[in-house]
């Protein structure tokens, strides 16, 4: 700001020195109270027209935040199909009901949402210091962020949604079909990401159910030598069809706020032939794509681990499978390959990322057990570095300066997040 108002450099030590001095105890400053003492050091200084250029530059700023806090005028341009509102996030389709809906909600949700905020977290949002992500959700209501949902628990114990009591599912495609159900409900009750962690793992009993069935009628009609093979080949069909069937429904899936559920799937650690089974079939689909013109899959965002010993070298028992994924992330993006034992050795333990690619730390609750599934994402601040860089023009002290305190700034936001999230149920 003092930059704008073509000061001499002993000007701006003088002006600088009069503000440090005053709030040599205070970390965070209201900008009410930093304007008045800047107004106060100008004039002090005999500079009575840069108190005027900075009396002009801070009306503008506050005119700013009106605008981006009256929710009438926010949705104003909602209506006027304004570019930066309607098309604000790629997996809304605003010309769906359901997300003109959201869209509504939204925007009076940015605006109130800026009001609620610390002041100074609001309005170093609106400079670009700061993003506070996802205003049009947090913090007006107190929604949680990406969730590595607990399909483990769920499957193996069953659950309720609605009204209706759902049981363990007795076959892969019912699992499967029961996953598509309980991610489109968490992604109506939070505003990011699902999660599901080892999926070749978690599906694999559902699919061993298949198996025994296929087994057994095998026993009753074909002879001997030939009844494992034929329950294996239907259950690999199974197989096929249900992870075929799961990326479909995913990709055609609705949240109540009118957006596709950003989901991440993630497999590769399963060594048995039905874990092998379900990691290939994944592949496979995704590399023949969508439809008749064979598109490539949006979602679910797939990551693949790698891990030695595994699948990493041509001696390893599931590296054939490694091949596939690399063969697929070659022709449609995904997978992501996450290194195992690097993961382990950054966060603590292995678990699949949120779809924004950050990675829960590692947990353990009051009995040590670790934790992963049913744990969720605050929401996020990112800081803007290029600006600070270029704020800082070389001098690396400076640089180091500012990012402190613009970091102080990230601490308040997300320490707002926190106790707003803590009323999440």
């Amino acid at each position: 700001m003092l930059e704008q108002l073509n000061l001499t450099d002993s000007q701006k030590q003088s002006i600088i020195a009069e503000i440090v001095a005053e709030f040599s105890d205070a970390s965070l400053i209201k900008t009410t109270s930093m304007h008045e003492i800047i107004s106060r050091a100008l004039d002090n200084n005999g500079l009575s027209k840069a108190a005027e250029s900075y009396e002009g530059y801070f009306q503008k700023d506050q005119e700013k935040f009106a605008k981006a806090t009256n929710v009438q005028l926010n949705i104003e341009k909602l209506f006027d199909r304004n570019e930066a509102v309607v098309h604000e996030n790629a997996n809304k389709d605003s010309n769906i009901f359901n997300t003109q809906r959201d869209l509504e909600a939204g925007v009076a949700s940015r605006a109130m949402g800026l009001k609620m905020l610390p002041e100074i977290v609001a309005k170093s949002h609106l400079r670009g210091d700061i993003h506070w992500h996802d205003l049009d959700y947090s913090p007006v209501t107190p929604e949680t962020n990406c969730c590595l949902i607990d399909f483990d628990e769920m499957l193996a114990n069953g659950f309720k949604i609605g009204n209706a009591w759902v049981a363990s599912p007795r076959s892969i495609q019912t699992a499967t079909a029961q996953m598509s159900q309980i991610i489109a409900n968490v992604a109506s009750l939070q505003y990011g990401g699902c999660s599901a962690n080892r999926i070749d793992q978690l599906l694999a009993p559902y699919a061993k159910l298949n198996y025994e069935k296929h087994l057994k009628d095998a026993k009753k009609w074909i002879k001997s030598e030939l009844q494992d093979e034929f329950a294996k080949e239907k259950t690999r069909k199974d197989i096929y069809d249900a992870m075929q069937a799961l990326e479909y429904e995913i990709n055609t899936l609705y949240s109540s706020q009118g957006q596709t559920p950003f989901t991440t799937i993630n497999f590769g650690l399963g060594t048995n032939w039905i874990e092998r089974e379900i990691q290939k079939s994944i592949l496979e689909i995704r590399i023949k794509g969508l439809g008749k013109e064979h598109r490539t899959a949006i979602f679910p965002k797939l990551t693949f681990t790698i891990k030695r010993g595994l699948n990493l070298d041509p001696t390893d028992p599931n590296y054939d499978i490694k091949q596939l994924a690399l063969e697929c992330s070659t022709k449609r993006m995904y997978p992501d390959l996450l290194m195992y034992d690097k993961i382990v050795e950054l966060t603590g333990s292995f678990k699949t990322p949120m779809g924004c690619r950050s990675f829960l730390q590692g947990w353990k609750d009051e009995t040590g057990k670790e934790v992963n599934s049913g744990r969720m994402n605050l929401g996020v601040v990112t800081v803007n570095l290029p600006r600070i860089a270029l704020e800082s023009k070389g001098d690396k002290d400076l640089f180091w300066s500012i990012f402190e305190e613009k970091m102080q700034i990230c601490h308040a936001a997300l320490a707002y997040r926190i106790e707003r999230t803590k009323q999440a149920k």
